[in-house]
């Protein structure tokens, strides 16, 4: 199986890019120390836009300071198939969609959307095949404003993709199929391969490509200074150590929390027993994502910080709205917030999403974020 690398002659390097993506503005660009590999304090940087109190008054907006180190999402890109349907088949029974679509998604895809929806630059490191479907993920993420220089185009296996269906209340069962971003992986990326990890502001990951790659990615980052967030949505299967004991933050909803626990988590009082076992595992902060409850982040030796959803007018589809929650919580901690204003930032990105049908469309931008922290 032939193996691909993120080399220099690939484009993969943040000071070589030969085919530039035109990166979103930022209304009031964060200001960062020119040493970029070191993990954001909790020292508040100059992003006036940011506050829940902000002037409603628009203000002129400044290009993006070159020197921002950027989010760095390393994951999956899905075509996403939608199927609008009444309820789940039961077995053996075959239904018909009200409708069908497809959609550019994947956990790794969908969270490099949304750090570029909210105004911060973004970089995409993944896999698709050469087909329409890799096409459509590529298109989406580069209008967005995604720099996909990372972005590997295999002729060896087809992109990914999802079977989302979707019910009347806005809730979804996924079945995946990995293609491109299972295959063709090189089993040691070399150092001009992670040299794009090495210089972000904070790097994602998810489950949705092999751990072998997460636990290369995870360590690179850990080694320069660079925080790490693994969303432990996608494979069904034990985490290694090794991957947990490189991350900073481990963010599982409650059922993923349970299954990789083996614990009850249907109270909070379970799910806090069942973090403390993630604390044993070697993760020091774990954000759980609690759906209608809204979310919890519990770090070792410290008082859980909570954070009620904030309702949305109306629910149409849940898709994506754990990776915005998870992409807009890592952009909030590179820009310098304090965990309860990520967390309170985050909460209003998913509380907009799941107002929009699909995954990538229903991503918010900043503006409405913003807008929506200065109404509740």
């Amino acid at each position: 199986m032939k193996a691909m690398s993120f080399s220099p002659a690939n484009h993969c390097n943040l000071k070589l890019q030969k085919n530039p993506i035109k990166q979103p503005i930022l209304a009031n660009p964060t200001h960062f120390s020119s040493h970029q590999n070191q993990k954001p304090s909790n020292k508040k940087h100059q992003f006036p836009s940011f506050s829940i109190k902000a002037s409603k008054t628009p203000q002129t907006p400044l290009t993006k300071n070159p020197d921002t180190p950027p989010l760095v999402v390393v994951g999956s890109a899905n075509a996403d198939i939608y199927v609008e349907i009444d309820r789940l088949p039961k077995e053996g029974e075959t239904i018909s969609a009200k409708t069908g679509q497809t959609l550019a998604g994947g956990k790794g895809a969908n969270q490099a959307a949304c750090g570029a929806k909210l105004s911060y630059p973004t970089y995409f490191v993944g896999q698709v095949g050469e087909d329409a479907h890799g096409r459509l993920i590529t298109e989406a993420l580069k209008n967005g404003g995604v720099n996909l220089d990372c972005v590997r185009n295999l002729s060896d296996a087809p992109t990914g993709h999802a079977v989302v269906m979707l019910q009347p209340d806005g809730q979804n069962s996924i079945i995946i199929v990995g293609g491109a971003n299972m295959s063709c992986w090189p089993e040691k990326l070399s150092d001009e391969d992670l040299e794009v990890v090495r210089k972000a502001g904070v790097v994602l990951l998810q489950r949705e490509i092999p751990d072998l790659v997460n636990i290369q990615v995870a360590k690179a980052a850990r080694s320069a200074g660079v925080p790490v967030i693994l969303d432990a949505g996608g494979m069904d299967a034990p985490i290694p150590p090794e991957l947990l004991n490189a991350v900073d933050i481990f963010s599982p909803n409650e059922s993923e929390l349970a299954r990789l626990t083996c614990m009850s988590t249907e109270s909070f009082e379970q799910i806090g027993q069942a973090v403390v076992k993630c604390h044993k595992m070697g993760v020091k902060q774990v954000l759980v994502k609690l759906g209608a409850k809204g979310s919890a982040l519990f770090i070792e030796g410290e008082k859980p910080i909570k954070q009620p959803i904030i309702s949305a007018a109306r629910v149409l589809d849940t898709t994506g709205a754990g990776d915005t929650f998870t992409a807009a919580f890592a952009v909030a901690l590179v820009e310098g917030k304090t965990k309860e204003e990520c967390m309170r930032f985050a909460a209003a990105a998913a509380s907009l999403c799941v107002q929009v049908k699909g995954a990538i469309p229903s991503m918010p931008d900043r503006p409405s974020v913003l807008h929506l922290l200065q109404t509740v």
